[in-house]
């Protein structure tokens, strides 16, 4: 394993300044062309930073615990888990996830994650809600991922969901579409409700009435598939806005019914871009796409800077992401604005 001593042999420099390097401390300490020629030389020799040295040196163990209730049922976490792991990994830090079913569960798991010496946590939910941070995280740097405090004192990331129904909408007004319709989800969820207002925020500010009976709220099975039969039935809208891609589905089978051609007689925006769904009907679905390898990827960079004191990512360094990157000195409640991406049921503009 390459050492720090080696380094300093190869470049002529100090090993005391290699480490402030390494470390990332070098500002002001070291020349920046010093600096640059370290970090190259680290690189081409391969140099890993060694853990549990480090851990000794500044008490830090630079291991992150990743909480969920729900991380082994649901589509999404991957894309959650996946960000974080990338953020932790370019800022040198390990992730260790688990998996909760209740309460009593969680605080075990939480006083397990301590004992392994972890420096902070994130707090995820796998469908944006606002949630009680648990006592147990007290005192220790934590992010809530897809949720908000509901005490207002943890910081969280989101998706901007009022900028989702904004967005989604706006997509088939621009295609031309005048009646409108939602299919939204009969469930209380903090989605539903900031999706609807980002839909009338759309048609107001474009000129458009808004009309009740365009708007139906449903779960699953046939009595969702009844309810969207009777709307395009008896409404004939030109453009429907759903909630997600899964009711996205039940307007494919009810313009099938009236042999009507999504994508031209009926426009179709669906939300989550799940591939198994925008990615296989015919034709393919327009979606906005949640940001969920975005919420881990700034949830761990934001409980790092909180650890360390400060953001080690320069912007040339950031992963490329489809939804751009929140600033972590924004809001307590930080939004990313989700990405809109573009296939073919929506008609031509």
């Amino acid at each position: 394993m390459t050492t720090m001593k080696e380094i300093a042999e190869k470049t002529g420099v100090s090993v005391s300044s290699v480490s402030l390097v390494l470390n990332g401390r070098d500002a002001g300490r070291v020349k920046p062309d010093i600096a640059k020629k370290v970090r190259q030389v680290a690189d081409r020799m391969g140099y890993k930073p060694n853990p549990l040295a480090r851990s000794l040196r500044t008490s830090h163990t630079r291991i992150l615990g990743f909480i969920s209730e729900e991380i082994a049922t649901t589509p999404f976490a991957g894309g959650i888990i996946l960000g974080a792991q990338d953020a932790a990994s370019a800022l040198g830090y390990m992730l260790i996830t688990v998996n909760t079913d209740r309460r009593s569960d969680e605080d075990e798991q939480i006083a397990a994650l301590k004992r392994y010496g972890v420096d902070g946590f994130l707090y995820a939910k796998m469908s944006n809600r606002v949630t009680d941070v648990p006592d147990s995280l007290e005192g220790y740097p934590t992010v809530l991922v897809d949720a908000t405090d509901r005490a207002g004192r943890v910081p969280s990331v989101t998706p901007n969901e009022v900028n989702i129904g904004y967005d989604g909408t706006k997509r088939l007004i621009d295609a031309g579409c005048k009646r409108i319709a939602y299919v939204g989800c009969s469930d209380p969820m903090v989605a539903q409700s900031l999706r609807f207002q980002g839909y009338r925020r759309a048609l107001e500010q474009a000129g458009l009435p808004y009309d009740d009976d365009l708007v139906v709220n449903v779960l699953f099975h046939k009595p969702a598939q009844d309810a969207v039969d009777r709307l395009i039935t008896e409404q004939r809208p030109d453009g429907v806005f759903c909630f997600n891609d899964a009711r996205a589905l039940y307007v494919y089978q009810s313009a099938l019914k009236l042999d009507l051609t999504i994508g031209s007689d009926l426009s179709v925006v669906g939300v989550d871009n799940h591939r198994l769904i925008a990615e296989t009907v015919v034709p393919e679905l327009t979606t906005v796409e949640l940001p969920h390898y975005e919420m881990g990827y700034w949830a761990t960079r934001k409980v790092i800077a909180m650890i360390e004191g400060r953001d080690r990512l320069k912007p040339s360094e950031l992963a490329k992401t489809t939804s751009p990157h929140a600033p972590l000195d924004g809001p307590l409640e930080t939004q990313v604005h989700c990405a809109l991406v573009e296939k073919d049921s929506v008609a031509s503009r």
